[in-house]
């Protein structure tokens, strides 16, 4: 069965939002890992969230635009995901790795229309270069096909000091009518979620129990 898809468009970019399944009430959006694309059907843990469940193609990766040249960040990846919302109207969201940095930046950044985020374990911002990856010079051969090899090298790791993730936690837990908006399932941490899951607000538990609790609130 062909999933349908709705095309967005952020900057020059087109983005996929695939639509997993239809429902009644709050969405449950999907954001892949480093290198990933959005699941061809609906995983078989989802298949209890009472509303939709939908997924997007980041930038440079499965059926979204592959830019030229590169110049990626988390922030350009969080103007997909704010894309995303804007189409879907309030969320709880899932991210996998790179999707779970993305999920945890939306959290803050739009705090009453996500109603919860899931960050789990997957590739992406493992750790942190001394400088911006985007100023190397480098080339990458690429044929324009996803995922895109820029988008691997310069998403694979974040410059940023763990502290800047916590600013999130904190905008998601001022603005947010739940007490614990944010949820961590990850098994690996790297330092950035580490001190995300050191904050007040966050919770500590598995990926089914953490749907559970967001699907009823």
């Amino acid at each position: 069965m062909t999933v349908p898809i709705t095309w967005l468009t952020h900057n020059r970019v087109r983005l996929a939002l695939h639509h997993l399944k239809d429902g009644e009430g709050r969405t449950l959006l999907l954001l892949h890992g480093l290198g990933e694309r959005s699941p061809a059907e609906l995983p078989s843990w989802a298949h209890g969230w009472p509303g939709p469940v939908a997924a997007l193609d980041f930038t440079g990766h499965g059926q979204s635009t592959v830019p030229r040249g590169g110049g990626y960040s988390s922030e350009m990846l969080l103007g997909d995901a704010d894309a995303a919302l804007a189409a879907l109207g309030q969320v709880t969201v899932l991210g996998r790795g790179l999707g779970a940095y993305i999920a945890l930046q939306l959290a803050g950044a739009r705090p009453t229309e996500v109603v919860g985020v899931v960050l789990g374990d997957g590739p992406g911002l493992a750790g942190g270069p001394t400088e911006p990856t985007s100023l190397s010079f480098f080339s990458l051969h690429t044929d324009g096909s996803s995922p895109d090899p820029y988008a691997l090298v310069e998403l694979g790791r974040d410059l940023r000091p763990p502290d800047y993730a916590t600013a999130f936690v904190r905008l998601a837990v001022q603005g947010s009518p739940l007490d614990e908006p944010i949820s961590v399932s990850a098994v690996y941490r790297p330092a950035w979620l580490q001190a995300v899951t050191a904050q007040q607000g966050v919770a500590e538990t598995s990926t089914a129990d953490a749907l559970t609790v967001y699907a009823t609130s």
